[in-house]
């Protein structure tokens, strides 16, 4: 099981707003022992989201999306998590009386159109908005919330703390690396390869930097990562590799 991203919205492609999602995602999930696998940047665009989401379903991660679970005409995203499922939309009970609540509050008529919000693929659980009440969902790992920061970042949260607080720092990782100096990348696949296959679990990485210096054109952090009980072993043998190629290796 792996953690992932997805932030929906043509305003992130388009420029118009910064992704902040990103990093504080990997930061909450790095605050309990957990990581981040991957991340996905969607468009408004139905059919795309829908396959993007039909893909996600069919493996064992957890999911974050943000966007595009509002009523207007450019939210798609809960229409494409029915679609993907095979599932209809249909009102949560405990949805609409929320929103209905919230738009009596602030003085609107409840409509059929702000009840829209609270249509979810059949079985979804809501993921309560600290915010202004207006929920999220969750259903089959995934978890749909709103684009605004201010809103999902609560509501993240809250999911991991209360449905995968039993996978905190259950899976501890860490890292060495050192400086390269003067060694091409290609140089030292094999070795890294080595590395990895008398090493399970443990991966290794190189980070090539270009030089400015034509005599030295070569500069590459090179470590690896994993359980804390293999991480040891596995950089003595990566660090005397390197030595035994007879390269300058800088500390980091």
């Amino acid at each position: 099981m792996g953690f992932g991203l997805m932030v929906i919205g043509d305003e992130i492609l388009s420029g118009k707003h910064q992704d902040q999602h990103f990093a504080k995602v990997r930061e909450m999930l790095a605050e309990r022992g957990l990581r981040l696998d991957w991340v996905s940047y969607l468009g408004d665009e139905r059919w795309r989201i829908t396959e993007a989401l039909s893909h996600s379903f069919s493996g064992s991660d957890v999911v974050f999306c943000t966007g595009g679970i509002g009523s207007t005409p450019d939210d798609h995203t809960r229409q494409a998590a029915a679609a993907a499922l095979g599932v209809p939309l249909v009102l949560h009970p405990e949805a609409a009386r929320l929103i209905g609540e919230r738009t009596r509050e602030v003085g609107l008529e409840v409509t059929p159109e702000r009840l829209r919000m609270g249509e979810f693929p059949e079985g979804a659980e809501l993921i309560p908005n600290p915010y202004n009440r207006i929920p999220g969902f969750g259903i089959h790992r995934h978890h749909f919330v709103p684009g605004f920061p201010v809103m999902a970042w609560p509501m993240i949260e809250w999911v991991l703390d209360t449905r995968y607080a039993h996978l905190f720092h259950t899976q501890a990782q860490t890292e060495k690396a050192m400086r390269v100096l003067g060694l091409a990348e290609a140089t030292l696949t094999p070795l890294m390869e080595r590395v990895e296959a008398d090493h399970p679990g443990v991966r290794v990485f190189s980070l090539p930097h270009a030089r400015r210096s034509t005599t030295d054109p070569w500069e590459i952090e090179l470590g690896v990562k994993g359980p804390p009980d293999r991480v040891d072993a596995a950089f003595r043998q990566l660090r005397a590799g390197v030595a035994a190629l007879g390269e300058r290796i800088e500390e980091i």
